[in-house]
């Protein structure tokens, strides 16, 4: 059924967020979302924060002249207040850019519904109707959050999106005491949880990059001009692509101008590009990887050959993975992906998730045991099964 306006408080003067956050830090726990901006920054822009409690519902401006987030913040910190996020990590992002530290204690419906069998990477809003029975508006997801006055509309819609958090959150709760997973979760929230996540590293921005790069000495260009963009960005608060295009950097990897002239000739750059004080930064990152020496440029990453046998061996532990998440009720990406199965069948001590903590119980054991020939995979009138080597059906995996 669809949902009504949920009744909630616009909090916009300092007061009124510090006795809010208050009340909400005698609350065992509250559900936490934001809107925020991203189109032509590169960091965020904080538009509205919603929190719930069982008791009240609030939705704060952050733009609001003199608004004071400390008291929110405190909250975020409190260790006797769990703070409940659906797909958190855009919105932590945020708060680690303001505070420095990731809220704490946290817990993501998203991930627990992954492990509660609810598919990998649910939506909130096919969380929510399939746990409450409620549908969610979602006619104002792409709003001008910025713009002000906010309209009801607007406010309401994301009141909505922590009103049903909180019979989701308590739902998922359940399930995964019942089903004793919650240590499950807890091991998926270490990489959420842990600052280091969110801190982005200019020297790394070249592996958000298709490589179109065959030689070092290209490799070198690429990676110091992706840097440069990163920091430029991150400087000026934009988009990477208002500082230089994708398609610029692999043309400049490959031409390797070194001089405006030469940089100006290239069909990627625009007309008059090459006299601006971003070109000199990028010829100095030019010339920076032309300083590297020969024994000491990059390699191009390869991959390596797959061992004889291991393609059949990774569609054997695909069928094995569908088997174990079906009958666990946990979706089988969460547990394992392509590149997991593929490691695993060209090494019994390859480095993924899936050989680590709960999945390597629930999965990673019998991946091995099945690649080893230990257990067997077998046809019966019920569907595929799993043997033992010597035909008893095996348990563990029921």
């Amino acid at each position: 059924m669809p949902s009504s306006s949920p009744e909630y408080q616009l909090v916009t003067d300092p007061g009124a967020l510090a006795a809010l956050c208050e009340r909400l830090a005698r609350m065992p726990y509250v559900t936490v979302d934001t809107e925020f901006m991203r189109e032509s920054t590169f960091w965020a822009q904080l538009c509205l924060v919603q929190i719930a409690s069982t008791d009240e519902v609030a939705v704060v401006d952050p733009l609001a002249p003199g608004m004071d987030l400390g008291p929110f913040h405190a909250l975020l910190a409190n260790p006797g207040v769990v703070k409940v996020f659906h797909a958190a990590r855009q919105d932590i992002e945020i708060f680690v850019k303001q505070t420095g530290t990731v809220p704490h204690p946290l817990f993501d419906t998203q991930i627990a519904a992954a492990v509660c069998g609810f598919g990998d990477q649910v939506s909130y809003e096919q969380l929510v109707y399939r746990i409450t029975g409620h549908q969610i508006d979602k006619s104002s997801r792409f709003s001008d959050w910025a713009q002000r006055p906010l309209s009801g509309r607007q406010l309401s819609y994301a009141a909505d999106d922590v009103v049903h958090l909180r019979q989701v959150y308590l739902a998922l709760k359940a399930s995964l005491q019942e089903q004793d997973r919650s240590h499950w979760v807890a091991e998926e929230m270490a990489v959420l949880t842990d600052v280091a996540t969110y801190v982005t590293h200019p020297e790394e921005a070249w592996q958000r990059l298709k490589l179109r790069v065959k030689k070092p000495r290209q490799l070198a260009v690429l990676q110091r001009v992706s840097a440069w963009r990163e920091r430029e960005a991150q400087q000026r608060n934009v988009p990477r692509s208002r500082v230089l295009k994708d398609d610029a950097i692999y043309e400049i990897a490959l031409q390797q101008p070194r001089n405006p002239e030469s940089l100006g000739r290239l069909r990627s750059i625009p007309r008059g590009f090459e006299r601006s004080a971003a070109a000199a930064g990028i010829l100095k990152a030019v010339e920076e990887a032309f300083a590297i020496p020969e024994d000491a440029l990059p390699r191009i990453p390869r991959s390596r050959p797959a061992p004889e046998h291991a393609s059949a061996a990774a569609d054997l532990l695909k069928v094995l993975l569908k088997m174990v998440a079906e009958r666990n009720g946990v979706a089988a990406r969460i547990i394992a992906g392509a590149d997991d199965l593929e490691q695993i069948a060209a090494s019994e001590h390859a480095d993924v998730p899936a050989l680590r903590g709960w999945r390597r119980e629930l999965f990673g054991e019998q991946a091995l045991a099945l690649k080893r020939g230990e257990i067997a995979l077998a046809l019966s009138p019920k569907g595929m099964t799993i043997v033992a080597a010597e035909g008893r059906p095996q348990k563990a995996a029921e």
